[in-house]
């Protein structure tokens, strides 16, 4: 896994060492050569990932919010299974709570290696194998199928925080975390969404059989095999096998993943651009396995690692690295240092300063 600047059949792309350097005068800091996002997102060979300087709110009152009923009662009965399951850890055994978190890795990575650096961003390449591991643990995950997680992030990451934002966090914490589940889109949302270029991911046989047989392969991954494993191999009560690996731990994920959604679009610095409102924020990466350098992320959102700093609060971007040693994943796109200096030098909020 050497890495190689320029070449595709290279496991590290560095993108942009070349094309831009900082000046400085005095206080003057200039950064010269400004990047083409759109020629490094052409190396991915798509662009639907960057924001859309000219999409523009429709002018008039919001339509109304339409409550989607079954959502609002589904949601609140699993939260209250969760409290339940939190209630019966004390009696679990120490093998069930071991599974609980290794199921919760598993559906992690399905989501951020998986859904979000692999088939939203095509930030690096799987082979085969690992893309049916990632689609497996993406049932597991229980997130919406592929298709539509990557559909719904693109349009996230060309339209932020608009009308257009599925979880647009400018409506409040509650609406960008949980929120936007419980009622119906945005019609702009819809509209934005039908117009994206997804064909590389129609192309992928694994997603699309995913998508297929999606509500099956969730009982089976997501709550049948979570719940009969402890029950079956460790005599674990069945009301603990469903209650912690399966309903808690599902839960869990759920929000791990909707904090980056609001969390980190609200609390944190913006060392990257201030102009835009999502942040860092290390708590976050914690609990989403690298997810929560937000601010990092959606200013460069080709860059593998979702992040500067390796493999710090960052178990996704171990996991990659894992992948490319072991043969199984290969051209990582990463911005250079230079660049990133730039950048920070430019439009940061100056907070790398004493960071």
């Amino acid at each position: 896994c050497l890495s190689k600047e320029f070449s595709s059949a290279s496991s590290i792309t560095t993108v942009g060492t070349v094309t831009s350097r900082v000046t400085r005068n005095g206080n003057a800091v200039m950064e010269k050569n400004l990047l083409n996002h759109e020629d490094l997102a052409g190396d991915r060979g798509m662009v639907d990932d960057l924001f859309d300087e000219t999409y523009r709110e429709k002018e008039g009152p919001k339509p109304p919010m339409r409550y989607v009923w079954r959502n609002i009662i589904l949601m609140s009965l699993l939260h209250l299974g969760a409290i339940f399951g939190l209630m019966l850890i004390p009696s679990a055994k120490i093998q069930t709570l071991a599974w609980a978190v290794l199921c919760f890795l598993v559906s992690a990575l399905g989501i951020t290696a998986g859904s979000h650096r692999l088939w939203s961003h095509r930030s690096y390449k799987a082979t085969l194998p690992l893309r049916i591991f990632l689609t497996i643990a993406n049932s597991v995950a229980f997130q919406n199928d592929i298709y539509e997680w990557v559909r719904d992030h693109r349009v996230h990451h060309k339209f932020s925080e608009t009308d257009a934002d599925p979880h647009n966090a400018m409506r409040g914490f509650f609406f960008s975390h949980i929120g936007w589940l419980l009622v119906r889109k945005h019609p702009d949302v819809i509209e934005k969404g039908q117009k994206l270029d997804l064909s590389d991911i129609k192309a992928d046989k694994v997603v699309m059989f995913q998508r297929r047989y999606y509500k099956p392969s969730v009982v089976l991954l997501c709550f049948t095999l979570p719940t009969v494993v402890p029950w079956y191999f460790w005599d674990e009560s069945i009301i603990i096998s469903f209650f912690i690996p399966a309903i808690l731990r599902y839960t869990i994920g759920l929000n791990a993943t909707w904090l980056v959604n609001s969390a980190a679009h609200m609390f944190g610095n913006r060392p990257y651009d201030q102009h835009i409102n999502p942040r860092e924020n290390p708590l976050v990466s914690l609990g989403a396995l690298g997810e929560g350098f937000h601010n990092y992320h959606h200013t460069f959102p080709y860059d593998y690692s979702t992040s500067e700093f390796g493999w710090r609060f960052n178990l996704t971007t171990a996991f990659i690295d894992l992948m490319c040693f072991l043969g199984l994943a290969s051209d990582r796109k990463k911005v250079s240092k230079e660049v990133i200096l730039a950048r920070k030098m430019r439009t940061g909020d100056g907070s790398h300063k004493s960071g």
